[in-house]
């Protein structure tokens, strides 16, 4: 939101500069995102100063051209060619002189050199309107009366002062401060000074000779409608001081009539509508919903079907306005317009936000009236633009203001005990100071103890309602930095539960990031496309957009959009983790589980001048799965092949039938589905399920065996449909106790073998922490191990 400072001088006497003002507002919670010194005139007429032409001939060289001597203050006249038709000796101009920027109404700036035209020197240029921003008027120079004083700067004469813009970052709870009205409250709040408002006193109604009748069907959806006529007025450009003062915060002047509604809404937080009186069908003003499929062309000169939920400005006969949002091509004003009816309302903020969003159309109005206008503002802003038109437009009022508003909205009353001030802001700030700040944010004391304050709340602070939210308005005028730091802070021993879910997620997070891992933090909404089964979808009622449908079922596609984003901009490798949720409907139920996430693509290491850079596989993704089950000592898990389609290939591990991670690579549709070209491997984790495996463990200590482990190797051939995980069972079966390790070393297909089958090489740690083993041990344990190989899977031992 663009704020300028000059504009907010208009409401508060102050003596601090720009940048101070900066400061304040971004510490009382109006964070300024940026301030920069800006002109209401591109460029600000820098350069250009008033000059007198002495002298005007003809070109010798040119018909349509004279060369004149123009005096500018300086010691010497200047010498400059002129195109245009009206210019003479004896007229005061605009000089723009050597060396400054120009910059027109259309167009790129340029810069005025020195040249020759037509073979004569020309040290400058006189200027029209257009030329230096000042206009459209292209007819000839802009002749200056007779009282313009040589050698003046241009912005000097015309009254240009600078002005700075604060850029603020305002955010959806502070309707309040959508204004310059709204900021000036704010910054009065602190400063302990007054708000100065323009008076509407010499509002008056001439007759009601043009009265346009206004019924309210909706009143849900506006729950205050006001409007008046204004008649003969005349539609043309606005005045300079508006001109600027909208230019200024990036607002394009178009006719004062316009110009009007737009300069009340960015004064005082009020949209108005100006329609044009004679193009109201039938006399009347109807406030309705439409009938669903209504055709309605807006001022874009796109139609658009309207539904049955969408608050429409209509007249006996069709649509003329999308309530709060947007006009119609038809009803609003044009050049030729002569009677106008002005509009001010207070509309219900969801009924807005819904259509705006339901069309696509973001609009100053629709901004303030989604998050909330004040609806004791309609009059008062209604005849503050009234009394601005008959000033830059001329006309009268003819008719009385019609203002329907049958359930008044109340100020909102809060019980606030200065205890409770001290006990949430964690400081005691005097009562004396704390009434002093209520009072100057305009919230009215009713009743004052010195336990506590009844207090009536203004309806343009929407958000404050409860007593937390008027410590929060207290402690941001009190200042944030006032609140000290203690210096003991107090803490008591509480007994949490085990495990500690924090805890057990940094050392995961520990772990993966001393790895090389990054931590990623994606959004839980996302697109319905991505569903596996969209009838278990937790479905947005009112999604931002199509691609923030539905809560996420699978941490899968957030984490390859975060490859996807990496990949595309030259970063191949990536290790990335989440924690994060999936969000389920079941059987009417609404579900959230707890997942980690992991996600490998690209290289392992990067390139060396002596080698290359190993692809990860894999083996790469299943020594972290292992390495964090090893950290959190999960043991003894079943393994099998993973079965869920959103991987190619894979493996899953799980305790009975209750799976406890699956991993492996990414499948090519749910590459393709999130615009991935390379390969990805993905474990998650069922980190609820992890947590309750955690939650039985416990803290063991032994010493380190005295004796000495042995290792022995086998090699076998075996079916090709044999896993390593039978062959480890099978050895684990058979001596319990002694063997320690079980590891596959070495794997060989080829054609070399017979057909189906393979050749594996296993490894066995065999350890007694009680003695040293014997070879007659040893040999009696490997024996067991070929037998029980042979009996249960047919490997021969080679």
């Amino acid at each position: 939101m663009k704020i300028s400072y000059n504009w907010l001088k208009q409401f508060i006497d102050t003596d601090k500069t720009p940048n101070e003002v900066s400061s304040i507002l971004t510490a009382i919670g109006l964070e300024v995102e940026s301030l920069d010194k800006v002109q209401a005139i591109p460029g600000g007429l820098e350069g250009l100063v008033i000059g007198f032409v002495k002298d005007c001939g003809p070109h010798p060289n040119a018909d349509r051209l004279k060369v004149t001597k123009v005096d500018v203050g300086g010691p010497d006249l200047l010498e400059i060619v002129c195109g245009a038709p009206n210019v003479a000796a004896g007229q005061k101009v605009v000089v723009a002189t050597v060396g400054c920027d120009v910059h027109p109404t259309h167009g790129e700036p340029f810069k005025i050199n020195k040249s020759k035209i037509r073979g004569e020197v020309s040290e400058g240029m006189i200027c029209a309107e257009d030329e230096i921003g000042l206009g459209e008027g292209h007819e000839g120079i802009m002749i200056l009366p007779e009282d313009a004083v040589i050698g003046t700067l241009a912005k000097d004469y015309f009254n240009l002062p600078d002005d700075y813009l604060f850029e603020i970052g305002l955010t959806p709870n502070r309707a309040d401060a959508a204004s310059h009205l709204g900021v000036a409250r704010d910054l009065a709040a602190f400063l302990k000074t007054e708000i100065k408002k323009s008076s509407v006193e010499t509002f008056k109604v001439a007759n009601t000779s043009n009265a346009i009748a206004v019924e309210v069907v909706d009143e849900d959806a506006a729950p205050r409608y006001s409007g008046v006529t204004i008649s003969g007025i005349t539609v043309q450009d606005s005045p300079q001081w508006l001109k600027e003062k909208l230019a200024v915060i990036g607002l394009r002047p178009i006719n004062n009539i316009v110009d009007v509604t737009n300069y009340v809404l960015h004064d005082l937080g009020q949209p108005l509508h100006a329609f044009d009186a004679d193009e109201i069908t039938g006399g009347k003003v109807i406030v309705k919903k439409c009938a669903e499929g209504t055709k309605f062309k807006t001022l874009d000169e796109v139609e658009r079907t309207l539904t049955a939920d969408d608050l429409m400005i209509c007249n006996t006969k069709e649509a003329m306005c999308i309530a709060g949002v947007f006009g119609g091509v038809k009803s609003g004003v044009k050049a030729s317009t002569k009677n106008i009816f002005l509009e001010s309302a207070y509309f219900n903020s969801v009924s807005v936000r819904k259509t705006s969003k339901r069309f696509g159309l973001k609009t100053d109005a629709s901004f303030r009236f989604e998050r909330g206008t004040d609806p004791e503002l309609t009059v008062y802003a209604l005849k503050r633009a009234a009394l601005l038109i008959q000033e830059v437009a001329g006309g009268e009022v003819t008719s009385e203001i019609f203002d329907h508003y049958p359930n008044p909205v109340s100020a909102f009353e809060v019980e606030l005990t200065f205890d409770h001030v001290q006990k949430l802001i964690g400081k005691a700030i005097p009562k004396k100071e704390i009434t002093v700040i209520i009072k100057a944010l305009g919230i009215e004391i009713v009743k004052e103890s010195e336990e506590q304050l009844s207090l009536k709340v203004p309806t343009y602070k929407v958000d404050v309602n409860r007593p937390v939210d008027v410590i929060e308005e207290v402690l941001r005028i009190y200042g944030y930095d006032n609140i000290e730091i203690p210096q003991k802070v107090n803490a008591s021993l509480n007994v949490s539960p085990k495990p500690d879910k924090e805890a057990l997620q940094h050392t995961i997070a520990d772990l993966l990031t001393g790895n090389g891992y990054f931590e990623i933090l994606s959004n839980s909404l996302t697109k319905s496309s991505y569903s596996s089964v969209l009838e278990e979808a937790v479905k947005i009622l009112n999604p931002l957009s199509s691609d923030l449908d539905v809560m996420r079922q699978s941490m899968l596609y957030s984490g390859l959009e975060a490859v996807a984003y990496n990949q595309n901009r030259r970063y191949n490798d990536v290790k990335f983790y989440e924690f994060g949720k999936t969000y389920h409907l079941n059987n009417g139920k609404y579900e959230e589980r707890n997942h980690l996430s992991v996600f490998l693509s690209g290289k392992v290491d990067a390139e060396q001048w002596n080698q290359g850079g190993r692809s990860i596989s894999f083996y790469n993704l299943k020594a972290v799965v292992d390495a964090i089950l090893k950290r959190l000592n999960i043991q003894n898990l079943q393994s099998d092949e993973v079965g869920n389609p959103e991987f190619a290939y894979g493996v899953q591990y799980r305790r009975g039938a209750k799976v406890l991670v699956e991993f492996g690579a990414v499948a090519n549709p749910s590459l393709k589905a999130a615009d991935v070209n390379k390969t990805v491997f993905y474990a998650d984790f069922n980190w609820d399920m992890i947590l309750m495996l955690v939650k039985n463990n416990t803290i063991s200590y032994k010493e380190v065996s005295k004796f000495p482990s042995v290792r022995r190797d086998l090699s076998m051939l075996i079916d090709q449909n044999v896993r390593f995980e039978d062959l480890r069972k099978i050895a684990i079966k058979t001596e319990k106790y002694l063997l320690k390790e079980v590891n596959v070393f070495d794997v060989y297909k080829g054609d070399k073998l017979p057909e189906n089958k393979k050749s594996y090489a296993l490894s066995f740690i065999l350890q007694d922490e009680e003695k040293t083993l014997t070879e007659q041990q040893i040999d009696g344990i490997m024996k067991k191990l070929i037998a029980n190989f042979g009996k249960e899977v047919g490997a021969e031992i080679r």
